[in-house]
């Protein structure tokens, strides 16, 4: 038992030291190459939406990065909102509900406050391409529900488990006014626990 909870504790530090790096290197690299900027987050963006949710945002041609973190929150997440303040730096997190927001709705509140974007990364973590339409609905709809309770902001993003998504999920998302957010490069820090 002690040394199960000795290696987690480890490996926690590991993902920590491993986030707080990744944010640390991108740090660095605007330092050293931008000369002026524009202080944006997703947040500061949403007053100035149309109120659709259609199109996408390649970083790649645009010329951003993008933070996001999925699954949390987590007791790991207020060292990483720490680290996220000192550096001025935005964030989008992908929240779960069971275990998560449900657990530490006191975290995903101060996520919201600190001005970071919520999107929603279903209830149960789901795979949504495996479920049902109406299971998979419920999926996003309870967990939309909850970030909504807490914190009085509906999200407008969802990342789907696993990144897997298909024409099911895509018309539920639709539906839900959600835009589908995956990303270009992980840290597999999944591959450590």
């Amino acid at each position: 038992m002690f040394f199960n909870a000795r290696t987690r504790r480890s490996r926690i530090l590991i993902a920590v030291a491993t986030a707080a790096a990744v944010v640390l290197a991108v740090a660095v690299t605007l330092a050293m190459t931008v000369t002026t900027y524009d202080h944006t987050s997703p947040r500061a963006a949403r007053g100035k939406a149309s109120g659709s949710v259609t199109g996408n945002v390649d970083c790649r041609k645009a010329k951003c990065v993008a933070l996001t973190f999925d699954g949390g929150p987590s007791l790991t997440t207020p060292k990483l909102l720490d680290i996220l303040k000192q550096d001025d730096l935005h964030a989008t997190f992908f929240v779960q509900g069971q275990g998560h927001i449900a657990k530490y709705p006191e975290i995903l509140r101060r996520i919201s406050d600190e001005g970071h974007e919520i999107g929603n990364h279903t209830w149960y973590h789901e795979v949504l391409t495996d479920i049902n339409e109406n299971d998979a609905r419920q999926e996003l709809t309870r967990t939309q529900d909850a970030i909504e309770k807490i914190t009085g902001t509906r999200p407008i993003l969802m990342r789907p488990p696993e990144g897997r998504t298909n024409r099911k999920v895509a018309k539920i998302c639709r539906d839900l006014g959600l835009a589908q957010v995956l990303w270009s490069v992980t840290a597999k820090d999944y591959e450590t626990t």
